[in-house]
């Protein structure tokens, strides 16, 4: 089985390999682009292929020196070392080539909202917020503020593969610490919702402008005081969902059009995926949930200077690195995590059918 599968990593690789050097592809442009996308997507498994033929042909080399009747311990412990590493290569090109998220090269849009705990939910937002903007930048991501300020925080993440970095950080993260407004050092526990959402353009999301319901109002700061003196900021109304995107932080009553309207593309987008398919409708649920203590992905501990997060059991120390956009290590986790439970699901339906 796993024979088979490096063989067709080899010889799509080889493929891909011709068709990005072919002056034809690289003419055009769109074409151009698919093939380099997809020969970057397999070059890790082909990397993993090539070392599994390497650690083939040395266990092959061993074990056929050895029924000469050469008992050399070196070949023995050469046999043993190349067998034992197939054994972990063949995992690691099965997860490798696991079926990818079809969202996963998108841009996204995150919305970060205060959950229970007052203010302090309204200030671990805004820790939230600079946690991932850095990480961001850490990975080399564009972010473009869509909405920001107050304890509510909707931002874009722009570059190939965002949404495959960022998807993991839904749902909702909770902050056990002393508030700044407490006198008496106690400490409390506060949430904060994070929804990530893969952006998508007039070609997937199709509105029917009739569908809309645009009002328009002065743009308002803390306290409700007016900050411009126009009906600059937009609030749409999507009747048939009932969905609302409101955006105030421009100037321009036309930029703040515009971005509502993407936040309300990305939103029905999501909606569509999980009328399609029921089980991204709980993925979103467990992503969002209702902001409650008892609802968690991630729990930053203060006072013990750990963060842990809870779907993979993984528990990091030096919590101000990790507010500062240190993620990597829960990323690569959490992404192993799915290709395994992928792995696990596909193994699953492969065999229901024999068993009937």
């Amino acid at each position: 089985m796993i024979e088979k599968l490096v063989e067709q990593i080899e010889a799509r690789f080889r493929e891909l390999s011709e068709q990005i050097s072919d002056p034809a592809v690289i003419a055009d442009r769109e074409r151009y682009a698919e093939v380099g996308r997809a020969y970057r997507q397999l070059e890790p498994a082909h990397e993993l292929a090539v070392e599994y033929r390497r650690a083939a042909d040395d266990a092959a080399g061993a074990r056929e020196l050895l029924a000469e009747g050469d008992d050399d311990p070196e070949l023995r412990e050469l046999l043993r070392t190349s067998e034992a590493r197939l054994e972990e290569l063949a995992e690691e090109i099965r997860l490798a080539m696991v079926e990818r998220d079809p969202n996963d090269e998108k841009d996204v849009i995150v919305e970060i909202r205060p959950g229970a705990g007052g203010e302090e939910a309204g200030l671990f937002a805004g820790d939230l917020y600079r946690m991932l903007t850095r990480y961001a930048e850490r990975r080399g991501f564009k972010t473009e503020d869509l909405d920001v300020g107050d304890g509510h925080y909707t931002f874009a993440v722009k570059g190939e593969g965002a949404y495959s970095v960022f998807k993991y950080e839904g749902g909702t993260h909770r902050v056990q610490r002393v508030p700044q407004t407490e006198s008496q050092g106690r400490i409390h526990t506060s949430t904060a919702t994070v929804a990530v959402l893969p952006e998508v353009g007039d070609v997937e999301v199709h509105i029917d402008p009739s569908d809309l319901e645009i009002d328009v109002y002065r743009s308002s700061g803390p306290g409700g005081q007016s900050v411009n003196t126009t009906d600059s900021a937009v609030r749409i109304t999507h009747k048939p969902t009932g969905i609302v995107v409101s955006m105030q932080d421009e100037k321009s009553q036309l930029q703040n059009k515009e971005r509502a309207l993407r936040v309300l593309r990305a939103r029905l987008y999501e909606r569509e995926l999980a009328q399609r398919q029921a089980e991204l409708a709980a993925e979103r649920r467990a992503q969002v949930g209702t902001g409650e203590r008892a609802e968690k992905i991630r729990t930053y501990n203060f006072p013990q200077d750990r963060v842990t997060d809870h779907r993979v059991n993984l528990t990091r120390n030096n919590l101000p690195a990790i507010l500062d956009g240190e993620l990597e290590e829960f990323t690569k986790a959490l992404e192993a995590d799915e290709k395994r439970r992928k792995l696990e699901a596909q193994a699953e339906a492969q065999a229901q059918p024999a068993a009937r």
